[in-house]
């Protein structure tokens, strides 16, 4: 690993080298998780940036600055390259031989088409992890779709759980199968690089995953449902399938959320509002679960005789677990976000000090939210052209100081 950094880190992955390849969101959320661990990492950008760059609004700024590329950039350095030309190539296959990541996420078979294939990878750095994200797998009949996260939530079944009722799918909130293809390509990569210096093997890993098998590895319960029970989900709103009362309820004046999850709870609950935890139809959470439509029409009624700070805070002396639903200026200004270094601030060239949502691992209990000294903005386009193109000069070139 090269120990040569812009900044000092100090977090878990300091002086880790790693070349980000990706663009819109799933890579740049992976290599994004990386350099909040220390790592250095150096933004390969088209000339024309990251399409993120271009996505909105919201724009803020003179610049007209997209937040969605704010979301997914931070303490990275961006360089641009024409890989389709000789001179960026020949940039890139420097880069990649002092580098001990390279994160993709092309279609299938590009980075082979730019002379970028494993073999080449591998007699330029023969250590090197290689990461390669895409949309429906990297083989198979359809690797060669284009995958995107709303197709992909259609594709991979999650928007026919998700929903009022099965008539009306939804999509998620956030684009969710990016994130967790960036996710599950973080932890595959520090995987890779663990077993890499444990074994003490000189050639690197080449580790692989997508925004298809993103979704389906988090179907859970709902995918066990379907290959084992030989059940079909449906979406069913704010209700659980397989707990009951678990979900949305209604007081006087606004909603709240109530989990139930073991029969000593169910029976706080039911004592908290004045429900007979007896009733013969609420006996079992099978039972429960099967009379779940008359259960929540007797919980409502007795919940809207009374506002949601009330029996949020007769919930939480019986122990019994519940919440606000809060919207996201609520989140990003409660206390307890602000707690866990969840709203990290940075000083951004054109912007000023932004705030930006903060990383979600605490090292050593930080709570700075920090897994490195400094966090940085998320870079201009092409804003370390010649840092980078400097400091790969010296790795490159460096005289061995004599003994």
């Amino acid at each position: 690993m090269n120990p040569t950094s812009m900044t000092s880190s100090k977090g878990l992955l300091d002086g880790v080298v790693v070349i980000d390849l990706t663009r819109a969101l799933a890579g740049p959320h992976a290599t994004m998780m990386l350099a909040d661990l220390g790592a250095r990492v150096v933004k390969v950008e088209p000339p024309a940036g990251d399409e993120s760059r271009g996505w909105g609004p919201p724009f803020v700024g003179e610049g007209e600055i997209s937040t969605y590329y704010l979301s997914c950039n931070r303490n990275k350095e961006s360089v641009t390259a024409d890989l389709k030309t000789d001179e960026g190539k020949s940039f890139l296959a420097e880069l990649i031989s002092v580098a001990d990541i390279l994160v993709e996420n092309f279609r299938p078979g590009v980075l082979d088409r730019l002379g970028f294939g494993e073999d080449d990878l591998r007699s330029l750095n023969p250590a090197l992890i290689l990461c390669s994200l895409s949309g429906f797998g990297h083989d198979g009949p359809e690797a060669q779709r284009p995958g995107y996260d709303q197709i992909m939530q259609g594709e991979a079944g999650l928007m026919s759980i998700t929903g009022p009722d099965p008539r009306h799918p939804f999509k998620v909130g956030v684009p969710i199968a990016d994130l967790l293809t960036g996710m599950n390509g973080a932890f595959a990569i520090v995987s890779a690089l663990y077993n890499v210096q444990r074994s003490g093997r000189s050639r690197g890993r080449t580790v692989r995953t997508s925004l298809l098998a993103g979704i389906i590895g988090v179907h859970a319960y709902q995918g066990t449902r379907v290959t084992v029970a030989g059940e079909m989900p449906t979406a069913q709103g704010n209700r659980h399938p397989s707990i009951a009362p678990y979900g949305m309820f209604q007081a006087s004046d606004t909603a709240l959320q109530v989990s139930v999850g073991n029969e000593t709870t169910w029976h706080r609950f039911a004592e908290s509002i004045g429900l007979d935890a007896s009733d013969p139809s609420f006996l079992t959470n099978k039972d429960r679960v099967q009379n779940a439509d008359t259960l929540e029409q007797r919980i409502n009624g007795l919940l809207q005789q009374h506002p949601a700070d009330f029996w949020l805070a007769k919930l939480a002396e019986a122990g019994v677990p519940a919440g606000r639903i809060r919207n996201l200026d609520e989140v990003y200004n409660w206390e307890q976000v602000r707690s866990q270094g969840l709203v990290l601030e940075v000083d951004h060239p054109d912007l000023g000090t932004i705030a930006l949502p903060g990383p979600a691992i605490r090292v050593d209990d930080r709570k700075d939210a920090g897994t490195r000294d400094n966090h940085t903005p998320p870079p201009r386009l092409g804003e370390h052209n010649e840092s980078i193109r400097d400091w790969l000069s010296q790795q490159l070139y460096a005289v061995p100081s004599a003994d």
